[in-house]
């Protein structure tokens, strides 16, 4: 028996044709390119060098800064009997040129000896009688001390006293390199460094 189809009848496709030859695209000279976009290297590089040297000049002129400056004037040093250890009062003066007040955060010594560096935090100004009680070589010059929270007003120039112990033998303290004040301001990235 012959089988019989339900439904529409299929429509016929036609064969396919070949296709026609029309516009081409050169695909390779795209205008989307560095080469059609961007100005020659010579210009491209000279604006970037000018932008580099701008930036570097900006920099320069607006890096952090002291606030503050003075020098070292009296250092007087003592060994701690039974100990590896001195005990240094540093006096210096201390100048505020800049426009605002410098308010204190902390204070600290630096050694720097043919041992290496040592910093070490200043002894608080209330054991200062202390200290003079029992090492009198280091009352000598000394001025009042400079504390955390003091403040210092723009044109002021004071005379200051800070006390620090070191783990070195007085020998090695006499023998130092350098030893120096930093006061490290509230509001200021970089500290007062005093030298001697």
């Amino acid at each position: 028996m012959p089988e019989e189809v339900h439904g529409p009848p299929r429509p016929q496709v036609p064969p396919a044709t070949p296709p026609t030859k029309g516009p081409t695209i050169n695909i390779g000279e795209e205008f989307g390119t560095a080469k059609h976009n961007l100005p020659p290297v010579r210009i491209l590089l000279a604006a970037v060098a000018a932008v580099v040297i701008i930036v570097a000049i900006v920099a320069f002129l607006q890096r952090a800064k002291p606030q503050a400056a003075g020098t070292i004037v009296h250092v007087a040093g003592v060994q701690i009997p039974g100990q590896n250890a001195v005990l240094v009062a540093l006096t210096f003066s201390l100048r505020n040129p800049g426009e605002k007040s410098l308010w204190v955060h902390d204070v600290k010594g630096k050694l720097v000896s043919s041992g290496g560096e040592q910093t070490a935090d200043a002894v608080s100004a209330i054991d200062f009688d202390r200290y003079y009680t029992a090492f009198p070589e280091l009352k000598v010059g000394t001025q009042p001390a400079l504390s955390p929270e003091d403040k210092l007003h723009p044109g002021e120039q004071v005379m200051r006293t800070v006390i620090v112990s070191f783990p070195v033998m007085i020998d090695a303290f006499n023998q130092r390199k350098s030893v120096s004040v930093v006061i490290q301001p509230y509001d200021q990235p970089v500290p007062v460094v005093l030298t001697n």
